[in-house]
Formats: structure tokens, C-alpha cells, sequence
């Protein structure tokens, strides 16, 4: 079968190979005929190396497509469903998930150290222990959520990670409070869905910050009330906020330099919420005085800081509703030939979501 393959850590392009074969079926897992899958920035991260990734590896995590077969003991899915495949499913018995935190298990992350494929070379890694970016995925039961029937692939496979991440950040982890005032730093598809769920939650005033014009202009389009260049965001803080800073400030692009201006564009007792997936090396300086004298709040968000699936079916009854823009996150779609376009539109800026027809 088909898949993109990254054969070492730091190279930037994709090898299309057809010579790939989906491993590790058995009992507790499923086989997935991938139909839809987004590109999303951590694809490129974890290819650059700034996210840990064992290579050879299948990028691609969000995705959405129909159930093959199913191994022994498997109940939640049946041949023929369709389902997101979701990368962080919770195993409901370790600490975080009895905890009611189930996006903090790391049972998904185990998956990432055991290859989902190979090939005559050897064996192939999936990232994030999926691998969208192929025809066919063997995975847990777990990571395969049924979807109904109105909702098409492209739309599924965002909700497996961009939307529910950049949603959740706004409906979950900072609760934004209506009337107050928010500023979003990073405005692809993540961070879109940030000013999508700061819309909801009745967000009197929401700046955009983005270096690309074409996202300032669809950030508009998605909710926020103005939008500005990084070198614009200074005087966006004085006519907001007289000078104060904001009620919230996301930062959605995993960087210390952008979570530094995040934090010093966040009003005094304030909160910053860090959605961006950064390097292990890259640190971010705080001195102890401001940590304590601001008493500014710092929020990670990891994918959406809240339940997995009950972020999905909120998600959706929000789509259905017409309350969320899902289809105008996909601004470009390539077949799996043309991933690499796929990737040069992420780098530039130019696509909030390039979806991958399979």
C-alpha cells in the first residue's frame, strides 16, 4: 500500500512509497482505510526533530476514515464504521484518567516507541503512534471513534486534533469569560479554532496576531475583531486595553519568544494559555518577581484540556448548528501524490488547513 515516509529526522520532504504494509493487528485493534487526513504543524515539528519522533516514521495524526476489521475483543467499532482517529485515547485506569483528566494519559504515548509499519528495509514508526499519511493504519480499539454519517472525512479529520485542540483551549482550559478581551498568537488552523471558541464564550474583543496577511484576513472572517501584525500588537494592546493587557492571551505557536509576548501582553492577574507544541530545549525565562507580583495565570492546554470524546461530540453538535466554521478551516486539498505541496503550504503560511484526500 501507499504511505509517506520520512526517512530521517531533519529532511524536509516526503518519499511517496508503495511498499508499505500496516502491522500489528490482533486482538484489542482495528485496521482503518484512511480516507481524509489534515496537515498540522506538529507533523512538521516532529519531521524537524523539535518534537521527539523515532524515524523511519508515517507522519500524519489527524485523521478519519472507515473500520476494515476488527481484532479479537474488540466492541466499540464493526467493519464498515466510520470513525476520527484519535492519537491520545484515554485507557481509563491510570491516575490522570481516574483523575477526570483523561488528555493527560499517556497510554496513546506508549504507542509512539512500537512501529505500525514496515516495509522490505525494515520497520517504519507511525507519528504519534498513528501515521495518517497512508492508505491503511492498524491501532488501538481506542483510537478509533465512530463518527455519524452526516460528517464528512475532511471535517472528522480535523476535529482529531486542529479544532478540538484549538477549541478546547478557549472552552475548557481558560473558561473565557463573556465581555472580556483576548489575543491570539499563531492563526492557522489551531489557532483559528482559539478564536472560534473565544466567539462563543461571548469574547467582547479578540485580536488576531499573525505575521501571514491571508490568516490575518481569514482570522476576521472566523470571529476575531481585529487583526494585526506581531509588530502591530503593541498598539492593538493600547486601543483594547488602554495599555493593561489583555484578559487572555493564547499562544499558539510553541515558541518561547511568542509565550514571552504572551505573557507580557497579558493584563496583571491575567492568563496566558500555551497551546503551542514547543522543543524540549527552548525555555522560557520568567524572573520570580513578576511570576509573583502579576499574578498572571499559565495555562497549558494539551489537546483541548478536557474529555477527548465528549470534546468530539461538542464539537460537532456546534458544527451542526452552524455555530463553528469547520469547512472554511480547509483552505487547499492535495491527494497523497502531492504531500509535499502539502507541506510547502504549511511552511509559507498560505494554508490554515490543507486536507489529504486518500
Amino acid at each position: 500500500m501507499r504511505a509517506a515516509v520520512l526517512h530521517e529526522i531533519g529532511q524536509d520532504k516526503l518519499e511517496i512509497l508503495d511498499d508499505v504494509e500496516a502491522t500489528g493487528f490482533g486482538p484489542g485493534r482495528v485496521r482503518i482505510r484512511v480516507r481524509a487526513t489534515g496537515l498540522c504543524h506538529s507533523d512538521l515539528s516532529a519531521m524537524a526533530g523539535v518534537l521527539p519522533q523515532p524515524a523511519p516514521f508515517v507522519p500524519g495524526h489527524e485523521g478519519a476514515g472507515e473500520i476494515l476489521e476488527v481484532g479479537e475483543g474488540v466492541t466499540n467499532v464493526k467493519p464498515g464504521d466510520r470513525v476520527v482517529v484519535c492519537w491520545l485515547p484515554a485507557c481509563g485506569a491510570c491516575p490522570a484518567c481516574k483523575r477526570g483528566q483523561t488528555e493527560l494519559c499517556l497510554a496513546g504515548f506508549m504507542n509512539a516507541g512500537t512501529p505500525n509499519f514496515k516495509r522490505p528495509g525494515g520497520d517504519v514508526f507511525g507519528f504519534a503512534g498513528t501515521g495518517t499519511f497512508t492508505e491503511e493504519v492498524v491501532v488501538d480499539a481506542g483510537c478509533a471513534v465512530p463518527i455519524p454519517d452526516d460528517v464528512p472525512f475532511d471535517i472528522a479529520a480535523l476535529i482529531g486534533c486542529g479544532v478540538t485542540t484549538g477549541l478546547g483551549a478557549a472552552l475548557n482550559t481558560a473558561d473565557v469569560e463573556a465581555g472580556s478581551s483576548v489575543a491570539v498568537i499563531g492563526c492557522g488552523g489551531v489557532g483559528i479554532s482559539a478564536i472560534q471558541g473565544a466567539r462563543l464564550k461571548g469574547a467582547a474583543e479578540i485580536v488576531a496576531v499573525d505575521p501571514v496577511a491571508s490568516r490575518r484576513e481569514a482570522a476576521l472572517k472566523f470571529g476575531a475583531t481585529r487583526a494585526v501584525s506581531p509588530d502591530e500588537l503593541p498598539d492593538a494592546k493600547q486601543t483594547v486595553t488602554a495599555g493593561e493587557g489583555f484578559d487572555y492571551v493564547f499562544e499558539v505557536v510553541g515558541r518561547s519568544a511568542t509565550a514571552r509576548t504572551a505573557y507580557d501582553n497579558t493584563r496583571r492577574g491575567g492568563t496566558l494559555v500555551v497551546v503551542g507544541a514547543g522543543a524540549m530545549d527552548d525555555n522560557l525565562q520568567l524572573n520570580m518577581f513578576e511570576l509573583f507580583f502579576d499574578e498572571k495565570r499559565i495555562l497549558p492546554s494539551m489537546y483541548g484540556g478536557g474529555d477527548v470524546l465528549r470534546s468530539y461530540e461538542r464539537t460537532i453538535a456546534l458544527w451542526r448548528a452552524g455555530r463553528i466554521d469547520l469547512e472554511g478551516l480547509i483552505t487547499h486539498r492535495v491527494p497523497l501524490s502531492d504531500i509535499n505541496e502539502a507541506l510547502d503550504q504549511m511552511r509559507s503560511g498560505v494554508a490554515l488547513r490543507t486536507c489529504i484526500e486518500i
